[in-house]
């Protein structure tokens, strides 16, 4: 299915003609056409147009890369990973990724990042990380390194094509929405761009944070440029089942002035070093917001700031239905 094509099926969604679009993009699948099995698999995930199913989604994306489709190799990858759609399967996504390496650099650069790692046979660490109390209250532990610079360059690159302005989640409803608070951009690493390399890091937060790495929400990824800022708030949730007990904040660069995180209540500063990460505790033992734990990102005076954020919650998260 032609570029064109995949547009004139978008064009007839755009006017309403949707049941065309489907049937036209349904008719090139079936006739082993690699962009119309990845449009399918796309809808699937997403629920748009077809409703959302993971596993049917994963049966189409394999279909697509057996047609030579690039993209579908890399979030089948990520999807057998993290297991959406299927049991999560390491071993089976290091095997797909090695393949897709062999024609594709990207994949080949996901991998040689993967490979430079120390990691079990389930792409966990083999060693805890160990980090520095820096606050009893609120519980704060510095990380000196826990992510290479390697590491960090790629989470910034893979964040940057989402990268949008932030938002922060309403008090009353739960939802994202804008807010003069928050003035940096954010880019969201959902679990189709959760590649090798970033499930391997997640699952080096979680050990770093003593929890299961399906407690956390995805990475989200964050970039200040000057006079932005994260004015003073508290990252645990009002009214919510599942706290955010905890949050896992890593340094992806230097070489910018200001941006310092600071906790308002007790006047710690940290300003982490590349590859640094903080760990603080978000809620008291009862699940209760702590206000102790009220920081900011103080206003970035040259140079940007980017920095990931690993919201971690109480109890398992479904990233495919997530709730607050």
């Amino acid at each position: 299915m032609t570029p064109n094509r995949i547009q004139h099926a978008e064009d007839l969604v755009s006017i309403g003609r949707a049941t065309e679009a489907i049937a036209m993009v349904q008719q090139a699948a079936g006739q082993g056409d690699p962009s119309a099995l990845m449009r399918l698999a796309t809808w699937h995930l997403i629920g748009h147009l077809l409703p959302r199913d993971l596993p049917q989604a994963r049966r189409l994306l394999r279909s697509a890369v057996e047609a030579g489709h690039v993209d579908a190799a890399l979030m089948e990858v990520a999807l057998a990973a993290n297991g959406s759609g299927g049991p999560e399967e390491w071993a089976t996504a290091l095997i797909l990724l090695q393949r897709a390496a062999l024609v594709d650099p990207v994949a080949q650069a996901q991998l040689d990042l993967v490979q430079a790692m120390d990691l079990d046979p389930e792409g966990r660490p083999t060693k805890t990380p160990v980090g520095e109390s820096l606050s009893d209250r609120p519980e704060v532990s510095l990380f000196q390194g826990l992510l290479t610079p390697a590491e960090c360059l790629h989470l910034a690159q893979a964040a940057d094509p989402v990268m949008e302005p932030a938002q922060v989640a309403d008090p009353c409803t739960g939802r994202l929405v804008p807010h003069p608070i928050r003035t940096s951009d954010a880019g969201l690493i959902g679990p189709t761009r959760e590649d090798l390399a970033i499930r391997a890091i997640n699952h080096r937060l979680a050990a770093a944070s003593r929890t299961e790495t399906n407690q956390g929400e995805p990475l989200v990824v964050l970039r200040y440029a000057p006079g932005q800022q994260y004015r003073p708030h508290l990252d645990s949730l009002p009214n919510v089942a599942n706290q955010r007990v905890l949050t896992l904040l890593v340094y992806l660069n230097e070489g910018y002035a200001g941006g310092e995180t600071a906790f308002t209540e007790t006047g710690l500063k940290v300003r982490g070093r590349l590859g640094d990460a903080i760990l603080f505790r978000n809620a008291t033992a009862d699940g209760r917001p702590d206000l102790a734990s009220r920081h900011a990102g103080l206003p970035v005076v040259s140079g940007h700031k980017w920095l990931a954020t690993r919201w971690i919650r109480e109890r398992a998260i479904d990233v495919w239905h997530p709730t607050v």
